[in-house]
């Protein structure tokens, strides 16, 4: 298809989204940018056009955007990124900084970006920033339209719009400034949150430390009070009797008790509000007449059938912060309001207040936009104008009841004024209320003189108040009111965290989560794991499947239960979403192998190893990285690591590990048949290896591996050796133990031995064992992941013609998009290309692959059984035994 350059009346599709996802947490394009989205673009088309072939692209996009010059690249100067476009640069990088570029314009200041091809012709994948995860994804498919709309020479009209719809997303999506303000103040502690609900539902810290917060609705906070103060004829009455001053009122039902309650509570002038509303709904002060008075009953039974009758107090209007009984905060609240030049009308006056730079859409400024709405319209009839009126030089015209800063209301800083005696009674207020987070509404002249000798009183007692006054005064020292918040919640000292091991690697991570749970559940902790069967709190299943991403992870964390957190760690959620968890206190990265490989852009073994190396180097200063010295792409992760590296090996003269203790450093070795840690010059025996079940005797060198990792781990968390030795000695690798893993049962005079290996190293180190077991026969049942590519198929066949005697070929229920039979077809290629005569039976179904290898088996054979369905296998097989009770071989 020929490309129009410029003038075109045709748009063409020549850039297509192929997938978008949004990181979340610590991942393999950024460990410190957790938020990034990833949109992989197909190019092709583009793909011999760099910016410099395409005929005005520069001039457009520079007219378009013309804050694009402020952009760097790697020079980090502003104009590199526009000087690259004129010399020519790929549409990928174009779109990336767009993309950066319309969320800065929306109010959510981004920077980090990159853009890298993949191993697909014309394919890349387009990594950016984002602040809210909707907006940055809408900023993405709104930068390949602006990009499409320029390389065909069209004007793009809707930059505008697109600016105006992030800024709503954003405000529909972010948290509010109070639940930020928190949220930052504990980050600032180093205190980590997960945001439970689409609103302001945050949880503190992890496991059993945690704290929950909705706004400034803390855990401590009080139903009770907060009902209370939700009652403000209750709340009135009760701090009337505690000898606090408050506003002489009632309240009403019906509109012919108007006049009477009035006439009880003295006469004008009068305010009207619904009993039970907030941010200032259906109130209206100052009211001197009937006819406003029953106008005002009306606007009130909007929000609440009983409505409070009282006397208005004149004077300021103040908000009392009161934090865990402590005064933190004052602020004087001055309604929306223009003020008169003697020329504008009261519409140009609200435009001109509107038009400062401090006002903004929501929350995204000090200040909100004044709205014109019934409230203003009330307003304007009681003075007999309209927005057409011009008001005379100096005249204030209030344009809300209410100081909301929602509602265009400003906040003066009065904090440092404060008379002690008000302070004292505010403290009251809240202790006597029960609120440990209190926002107390004040009308008097002056907080600086004592409320009760100038004619002050308390009008409201607000549950769960906003922060934003006080944090972003319009005049005054901003205070941070966080703080004192976290503070009440975590007094300094407090534990926040629970411990996090993190397990990942090719091979053995669920065997080593299970048992390093195992050896911690041994000496007391409530331990919650995860693994490629489910999620585990307390050694009980809560969710079954593969549970190895950043969902389950975070699903223990948020447990209340949970001491200790064990976290088996699989490439597939780090590159779908990042970590579950921004640090951990132990990272253990047992090996890298082929496996994977040509999914998700990741094509060669060091690609592989860059994903696993995450979990390493997410591991906070204090802690340490747990790597396999054996493995040479593992052992150089320690070069980016913060933390501190100790290592494990089957070699305790391997180089690595004989430099690493020589300078003190500490290691877990396998040395003259005992599992040993060796700490600087000093080596501490742990336990015989033919002591420890999970190893076979010995015989299973890739357990030991994992058994190495397992007891490095919970030594340096301070387990003692005695501890570990005894969680060695009775993990027993059982159906009930470890599922899949090395279960080996005794069925009719022959042996079955079931195990998750499904990649090229798995079946190696199988292949290393079973020549290790005495048996008549071996026989295989085995099938390949489809998704594999068909080179590691045969090499899964030709690795099986040298382990077993005989195979049965089944495929998994999941074909992962290949046609039935067409894994299968290249499994037996690889038998084949080792064992041209070799024998083999094609059963695809995996149940009747496995009912008919223990069918035909003899006495003295050994099955073997790599599965898909580990628990139904396991279920079969004890069926198929006549007393459906196997025997477990320790």
């Amino acid at each position: 298809m020929a490309l129009c350059w410029s003038g075109s009346a045709h748009s063409y599709e020549i850039m297509r989204i192929l997938q978008v996802r949004a990181l979340r947490g610590p991942n393999y394009w950024s460990i410190r940018r957790h938020n990034l989205i990833v949109m992989q673009l197909d190019l092709e088309e583009l793909e011999e056009k760099p910016t410099n072939l395409i005929p005005g692209f520069h001039d457009r996009l520079l007219a378009l955007m013309p804050t694009l010059m402020q952009h760097g690249c790697s020079e980090g100067r502003d104009g590199a990124f526009m000087e690259r476009v004129t010399e020519g640069t790929w549409m990928g990088h174009v779109i990336e900084h767009i993309a950066l570029e319309l969320q800065t314009l929306a109010g959510m200041d981004v920077s980090f970006g990159r853009t890298r091809q993949t191993g697909s012709y014309g394919v890349y994948n387009v990594v950016f920033t984002y602040v809210e995860e909707a907006a940055g994804r809408y900023a993405g498919r709104a930068a390949v339209r602006i990009a499409r709309a320029l390389v065909n020479g069209e004007a793009y009209e809707d930059l505008a719009q697109d600016i105006q719809e992030m800024r709503e997303i954003r405000e529909e999506v972010r948290f509010g400034p109070s639940t930020a303000a928190i949220v930052e103040a504990a980050a600032s502690r180093g205190i980590p949150f997960i945001r439970l609900s689409e609103k302001s539902l945050v949880q503190l810290g992890y496991g059993i430390h945690q704290k929950r917060i909705q706004a400034t609705t803390t855990a401590n906070t009080s139903i009770i009070a907060t009902e209370l103060a939700s009652d403000k004829t209750a709340t009135k009455s009760l701090l009337d009797s505690m000898g606090i001053p408050v506003p002489k009122g009632t309240t009403v039902r019906r509109m012919g008790d108007l006049e009477d309650a009035i006439a009880d509570i003295g006469g004008y002038p009068i305010v009207l509000k619904p009993l039970d509303a907030n941010h200032g709904k259906g109130i209206t002060v100052d009211i001197k007449d009937i006819q406003t008075a029953e106008t005002a009953y009306e606007a009130a039974r909007e929000f609440s059938k009983e409505i409070i009758v009282e006397r208005y107090i004149t004077g300021r209007d103040y908000r009392v912060l009161v934090i865990n009984h402590q005064v933190v905060a004052v602020a004087e609240r001055v309604p929306a309001h223009v003020v008169g030049d003697g020329r504008s009308t009261i519409k140009t006056l609200i435009d001109t207040v509107n038009a400062d730079p401090l006002r903004g859409y929501g929350h995204e400024n000090v200040l909100t936009v004044i709205t014109v709405d019934e409230m203003t319209q009330r307003m304007l009839d009681r003075r007999g104008y309209s927005l057409d009126t011009v008001l005379p030089t100096g005249e204030i015209c209030y344009l809300k009841s209410t100081a909301n800063l929602s509602t265009g209301g400003t906040a003066i800083d009065c904090t440092d004024t404060l008379h002690p005696f008000n302070a004292f009674l505010s403290e009251r207020v809240s202790r006597n209320i029960g609120l440990d987070i209190c926002g107390i509404d004040v009308i008097c002249p002056d907080m600086s003189e004592p409320i009760n000798e100038i004619g002050g009183a308390i009008i409201e007692v607000n549950a769960a108040p906003g922060f934003r006054m006080h944090i972003a005064p319009s005049q005054g020292i901003p205070r941070n009111v966080a703080e004192p918040v976290i503070n009440m919640l975590f007094p300094p000292g407090t534990k926040t965290r629970i411990p996090i091991i993190a397990v990942t690697g090719t091979n053995g991570k669920t065997t080593t989560t299970r048992l390093i749970a195992h050896i911690l559940r041994g000496v007391g902790y409530r331990v919650g794991y995860t693994t490629t069967d489910g999620v585990y709190i307390q050694n009980q299943m809560v969710t079954k499947g593969d549970m190895t991403g950043p969902f389950s992870a975070k699903m223990v964390l948020k447990d209340p239960t949970v001491e200790f957190a064990v976290l088996e760690t699989a490439r597939g959620g780090i590159l779908r979403e990042g970590l579950g968890f921004q640090e951990c206190d132990i990272g253990i990265v047992l090996n890298v192998a082929e496996d994977h490989l040509g999914l998700k852009d990741i094509d060669t073994i060091q690609d592989l190893a860059r994903v696993k190396s995450v979990v390493p180097e997410s591991v906070h200063p204090n802690g340490f990285a747990i790597l396999n010295a054996d493995d040479e792409l593992v052992a150089e992760m320690a070069h980016d690591v913060k933390a501190t590296v100790a290592y494990f090996s089957l070699d305790p003269h391997h180089p690595i590990i004989k430099e690493h203790t020589e300078r003190g450093g500490i290691a877990a070795v396998y040395e003259n048949g005992y599992v040993s840690i060796l700490k600087g010059l000093w080596t501490l025996r742990v336990e015989k290896v033919l002591s420890v079940p999970l190893t076979f005797s010995g015989r299973a060198v890739f357990m030991i591996q994992n058994v190495l990792a397992a007891t490095l781990a919970t030594f340096l968390h301070g387990i003692k050796i005695d501890d570990i030795r005894a969680g060695l000695g009775n993990f027993v690798p059982s159906a009930s133990q470890t599922p899949g893993r090395l279960n080996r049962f005794e069925v009719k005079g022959f042996e079955v031995l079931v195990d998750y290996a499904h990649n090229p190293a798995g079946f190696e180190a199988m292949h290393r064992l079973l020549d290790r077991m005495e048996s008549r026969s071996k026989i295989g049942v085995f099938s390949g992941p489809g998704d594999r590519r068909d080179d590691d198929l045969r090499k899964l066949g030709y690795l099986g013609a040298g382990m077993f005697d005989m195979t049965y070929v089944k495929e998994d229920d999941d074909l992962r998009g290949r046609a039935p039979g067409e894994a299968a077809g290249l499994i037996i290629e690889g038998l084949k290309q080792r064992k041209p005569d070799y024998h083999y039976q094609v059963i695809l179904n995996e149940s009747d692959a496995i009912a008919e290898a223990l069918r035909k088996a003899e006495a003295g054979d050994l099955v073997v059984i790599f599965p898909a369905d580990v628990e139904g296998t396991i279920e079969q097989i004890k069926r198929f035994n006549e007393d459906n009770q196997p025997v477990i071989i320790p």
